[in-house]
């Protein structure tokens, strides 16, 4: 081979070598693109699925939530069927069933027959089955009339209406027909109150009788003494179950202003013989 040949194919390795090299980024092809895409797409609709509350609960499996998640949407899947008056007893089976939790294995199945069921206040068993188990079990507008008027003769109060609507099947309607009945009251946090309206005790009060009650002073009397007069007359009292407001507690100032720090002295047993030059050298006598 020629020489020179050799020796210009030697010269332009040195250069190819010495020369940096810039590796250029392949562009996404088409294919990628829609894979990144469709991920993107399930990863929305993925957090959609979890703000939903009915969503598939297969995506807690494997974590401590799951059985919890499961007890949760049986729980509320029976006080909803209970209010639209479905109050006959279901199996495990059939609660899973209509709820669509049979993918749940035999361990979550066992801890919901030995413990969460049973053990649930809002959950009663009979024979096996279940059902839900309102605060008050009512059938009909009459049992809630009967009850007001229980609540009313014992001096009981009223009654909740979120209490009422999750016992009372459809009881949006047996509200409205006995709307002439019933006095509602707001309570300050919002909720209402049902009250009996015992028509009976509807009269005409007398001016003279009126009078003879504003004339009475109870200006030197608090509700303490109010409250133990009552108790005395065998009547009882209707206490505040709406919320109270907590005071912030102030701190008090100790009397005299700020104590003076003291000092702990040392060497108490050369008191007598020891000097104070904290005030420059004292004078020779």
């Amino acid at each position: 081979m020629d020489p020179a040949l050799l020796r210009e194919r030697e010269l332009f390795k040195k250069r190819a070598l010495s020369t940096p090299a810039v590796e250029k980024r392949p562009t996404e092809s088409a294919s990628h693109k829609k894979k990144k895409a469709k991920a993107d797409k399930e990863g929305s609709s993925g957090s959609k699925h979890n703000a939903d509350p009915n969503f598939s609960l297969k995506a807690l499996t494997g974590s401590s939530g799951y059985k919890f998640g499961c007890l949760a949407k049986i729980v509320n899947y029976m006080k909803t069927r209970h209010q639209r008056g479905d109050t006959h007893f279901l199996s495990l089976e059939e609660m899973l069933d209509e709820t669509k939790l049979l993918d749940i294995g035999m361990k979550q199945k066992q801890w919901l027959i030995s413990e969460a069921l049973v053990n649930n206040p809002k959950i009663d068993v009979q024979d096996g089955k279940y059902a839900f188990k309102p605060k008050y079990k009512l059938r009909d507008k009459k049992s809630l009339l009967r009850l007001l008027d229980k609540h009313d003769q014992l001096g009981l109060g009223g009654i909740l209406l979120d209490d009422v609507e999750e016992g009372l099947p459809n009881s949006a309607k047996a509200i409205k027909t006995l709307a002439d009945q019933i006095i509602f009251v707001t309570r300050p946090d919002k909720k209402k109150v049902l009250f009996y309206n015992d028509k009976h005790c509807q009269f005409v009060v007398d001016d003279e009788f009126q009078k003879l009650w504003r004339s009475v002073p109870v200006d030197s009397m608090d509700e303490e003494k109010i409250e133990e007069y009552l108790k005395r007359q065998g009547i009882s009292s209707m206490q505040e179950t709406g919320p109270k407001k907590v005071m912030p507690v102030q701190k008090r100032k100790k009397p005299g202003g700020q104590k003076k720090r003291r000092f702990k002295t040392h060497n108490d047993h050369l008191a007598g013989v020891l000097e104070d030059y904290s005030e420059g050298v004292p004078a020779k006598k």
